[in-house]
């Protein structure tokens, strides 16, 4: 039936093996041993799996089988006894975006109309998705917490989850947890995790950690290089890639998770120096300081701004303030100068690739604009002690700590270390705050080193920990102390 999608079988035999494992299926000797390259595991699956974790090269076809796989799902089974009168069934397809997921929904569309049995079963065409006759919907559905529950999952499959952005407080973790309970009553339904690897952190990372290698009864985790799944890739191009940025490449098309890679700060080391307070007021006892983010309002960047103060010693997050594009700069330059001035600011740092406009900007409104001396890597830098010496407060921001936790830290081949927003994510709240926050001059301490980054504190952190262990060897020999 499917045979016409995919020309030169041969190319595909991996493919197979994998579907075989997943639905339980008897494998061919040369399957079998795919199988076991592929998964790490011993004996073949007796049974349909539950959840698949596929770790796949770039090109090597997942997106296709990942559509047969949902087709089959939907057509090939009686849902009716699990589902009550006048609901739906529904096989969501999610992505970064919906229009990463329609590649999916393009498959499944050929797959339908392509094929006349199939065809027949189609009650209604819409651009996010097909209604069948037998109450089942495939459907494209946001990597949304929110939009995901309250429906009866048939399966769902998660495409490039290693890419998908955490903006809008939607970690792909909370979108799985999300998922799983509408499959609670659907004895077949199938959880599909699929994507080119990335840094070694998200959902993808942790159920491979957790299941490759395992003969677990419920979870087989998949993890194969381009050329194994798609034998009829050139091998030149591949070469050349792995040629040019082995790091990247081996990540792309060898399906390694990125050693060079890692998260940057932890969600509870943010909540722990974040307060209930949304905004403070001004009050006159305090000098307060300001950065902005500047934007041009025509990108995928926000124009940002934050102030902030120091009391006791701690640096203190004042306000915050985004504009998302479309905007216009002048306006927006406009109320942030108003702002500024009721904070009784007459100076702002501001981020140093923003160029002249936004010094000629604020200096209509009687506000000198002054370019960072200091990159934004920099910033996180000095900005990564303050927080775990518990020397600044935030905000209860929600983009704010979600865009700490997306931050990244990335080894380059001199070694250097750089911090900034994971692919397709944000960080110009956060440049904003800790802009601000390192500019007021409080010096860092001691480190809760219990709430450093995941993967292990870096050199810069073994540093500061050791300089304050010294401060305070230096503090106590003055003092007399044993």
């Amino acid at each position: 039936m499917f045979a016409k999608f995919f020309r030169d079988p041969a190319s595909w035999i991996a493919w197979r093996a994998f579907i075989a494992a997943a639905f339980g299926l008897d494998m061919s000797e040369e399957e079998l041993a795919i199988y076991r390259k592929c998964t790490g595991r011993t004996d073949p699956p007796a049974q349909q799996m539950r959840e698949l974790v596929l770790v796949i090269g770039r090109r090597g076809g997942k997106s296709r089988i990942l559509a047969l796989i949902a087709v089959w799902l939907a057509c090939f089974h009686d849902y009716r006894p699990y589902l009550d009168a006048g609901e739906l069934g529904v096989v969501q397809v999610l992505a970064a975006d919906k229009t990463q997921a329609k590649v999916i929904l393009r498959y499944v569309r050929a797959f339908f109309k392509r094929v006349p049995m199939l065809a027949r079963m189609i009650a209604r065409d819409t651009q996010f998705g097909l209604e069948l006759s037998n109450s089942i919907a495939i459907e494209i559905v946001p990597a949304s917490f929110k939009q995901v529950r309250g429906r009866t999952v048939v399966a769902a499959l998660c495409d490039e989850i290693a890419f998908w952005s955490d903006e809008g407080a939607n970690p792909d973790k909370d979108v799985i947890d999300a998922i799983r309970p509408g499959m609670a009553t659907i004895p077949n339904a199938m959880l599909l995790l699929a994507s080119s690897p990335y840094a070694r952190k998200g959902v993808l990372y942790s159920m491979h950690k957790q299941y490759h290698g395992k003969n677990d009864k419920r979870v087989l985790c998949w993890q194969a290089p381009t050329q194994v799944m798609n034998p009829s890739i050139d091998p030149d191009f591949i070469a050349q890639a792995f040629t040019d940025d082995p790091a990247s490449a081996s990540a792309e098309y060898g399906a390694q998770f990125r050693s060079d890679i890692s998260s940057f700060v932890t969600r509870e080391a943010v909540e722990a120096v974040t307060s209930d307070e949304r905004e403070r007021p001004y009050l006159s006892e305090f000098k307060y300081y300001a950065f902005a983010d500047p934007a041009g309002g025509s990108g995928q960047d926000s124009y940002t701004l934050a102030i902030g103060h120091v009391e006791k010693g701690v640096c203190i997050l004042d306000a915050i303030r985004e504009a998302k594009p479309p905007f216009s700069p002048k306006a927006i330059t406009e109320q942030f100068a108003t702002l500024l001035k009721s904070y009784h600011i007459t100076k702002v740092i501001g981020d140093r690739y923003a160029g002249e406009w936004p010094r000629e900007q604020f200096l209509e409104h009687r506000i000198t604009y002054e370019p960072s001396a200091k990159p934004k890597s920099q910033i996180y830098g000095e900005f990564l002690p303050l927080m775990m010496s518990k020397k600044c407060e935030l905000l209860d921001h929600a983009r704010l700590s979600t865009q700490l936790v997306g931050l990244e830290r990335r080894t380059g081949r001199s070694g250097k270390d750089s911090i900034d927003h994971a692919p397709n994510a944000h960080d110009d709240v956060a440049n904003a705050a800790a802009g601000v926050l390192t500019s007021m001059g409080v010096r860092k301490y001691r480190y809760d080193a219990s709430l450093a980054w995941v993967g292990g504190p870096s050199d810069d952190l073994k540093q500061e920990q050791s300089l304050g262990a010294q401060r305070l060897v230096n503090i106590m020999t003055m003092r007399g102390i044993g």
